[in-house]
């Protein structure tokens, strides 16, 4: 295996992973503060982690190229198939939803500079056609076009820490809430949603378990090292309370960019409103193609159908045309979104794999196995009911 599709790989978690939802973790977390929303965030890659371990170990009990509604009917059968279904819809029409909704946002902001003035519904038509033609090329397509995205984002994501560390105001890291963690688990279990796309690596990488396993391990800590960085250096910068504080953003129908109004105004430094805006318009776009991908494949599995020619148009309708559809009816939410998506993204990547698991085992004996037994599936399962009982 080369190191460039090894490190495509880890770049296409990543950033699957560090999108819409590392702009919404400090407006999510202000209320808790920063150190019991830090050690949610631990706790939930750690699950979401495991999670994607146990679809790998799944997905290896079907033929390359299926994804998780094989994987769900070999297992778990008629039942299985049809939560899948429902469940895997529901997510990713919700995430999409988000990216579509956020990206559009941050692209009306990006034109306004330019004296260029969309309606709401232009700036959604322009960013779903652009970005959707990318998906419609396949996989490659998408990790070549994520690969140059990447690099710029992590680029600018160290310029924007190094830049804004220096006004952080200690004081607001004392804020402590832990009884506030609740409200926000969802958004930041949905901020690992990476394991969607864990299907699609597996036949990238024709099936170099080594790889793999090594691809979703790295790539899953990259967003939570910069997830604990992003977190820390927003929330000591922007006070939590207040007219303009993130508590209150979390209202606002264009979060994104009253973040961005709110940095510039507190940091006084022009550069950083230009590279705020520009990384917040990569993360839409990154997690945008990421979860988009996962939903073309996903549909060609479910529905039989080829991801080329007419067959490959009529599955790009379907995934892009009912969450353009949504924002256009519900504009601002964004942070809604997340919160529904970290909710599915319980069931879709936590519940099911761990059910599917424990089933698929009495049948198959696949080439990779998660060490410890009946227990990481069994734990994984009580996460998952305990995630959804405070979620609510």
């Amino acid at each position: 295996m080369s190191y460039s599709k090894y490190l495509g790989g880890v770049l296409l978690i990543v950033g699957t992973s560090i999108g819409g939802g590392m702009l919404a973790l400090p407006m999510a977390n202000a209320e808790a503060g920063l150190l019991p929303s830090s050690l949610a965030l631990l706790l939930c890659w750690l699950i979401m982690t495991c999670g994607a371990f146990l679809i790998l170990e799944v997905n290896l009990y079907v033929p390359p190229g299926k994804n998780m509604v094989s994987m769900a009917y070999e297992t778990l059968k008629a039942p299985g198939l049809i939560i899948t279904w429902v469940t895997y819809l529901l997510l990713l029409y919700t995430l999409l939803s988000a990216y579509i909704s956020g990206g559009s946002d941050v692209l009306q902001g990006v034109l306004t500079r330019f004296h260029i003035k969309l309606l709401d519904w232009q700036s959604t038509t322009l960013f779903t056609l652009a970005f959707g033609l990318i998906v419609y090329g396949g996989i490659q397509k998408v990790d070549w076009a994520n690969r140059l995205l990447m690099f710029g984002k992590l680029g600018i994501y160290f310029i924007l820490i190094f830049f804004i560390a220096p006004s952080v105001e200690f004081e607001h890291w004392t804020r402590s809430m832990p009884e506030a963690v609740p409200n926000t688990l969802m958004i930041l279990i949905a901020s690992f949603g990476f394991a969607i796309i864990v299907p699609n690596l597996r036949e990238y990488f024709n099936e170099d378990i080594k790889s793999l396993k090594s691809v979703i391990l790295v790539g899953s800590l990259i967003p939570l090292l910069c997830y604990f960085a992003w977190d820390a250096v927003i929330i000591g910068t922007i006070p939590s309370e207040g007219n303009q504080g993130l508590i209150t953003l979390t209202q606002s129908t264009h979060p994104t960019t009253d973040l961005a109004n709110q940095l510039a105004l507190i940091i006084h430094n022009p550069m950083i409103d230009r590279l705020f805006r520009t990384f917040t318009s990569i993360c839409m776009l990154t997690a945008f193609l990421g979860v988009a991908l996962c939903m073309m494949s996903f549909l060609g599995d479910g529905l039989k159908l080829e991801q080329r020619g007419y067959q490959g148009l009529a599955l790009a309708l379907i995934t892009f045309v009912p969450p353009f559809v949504l924002v256009l009816f519900l504009p601002g939410a964004y942070l809604s979104a997340l919160r529904y998506a970290g909710m599915l993204c319980v069931i879709l990547l936590v519940m099911l794999p761990a059910l599917m698991t424990l089933f698929g085992r009495r049948t198959f004996d696949g080439p990779f196995k998660v060490p410890g037994g009946a227990l990481p599936p069994l734990l994984l399962l009580a996460a998952s009911i305990g995630l959804l009982f405070l979620s609510f």
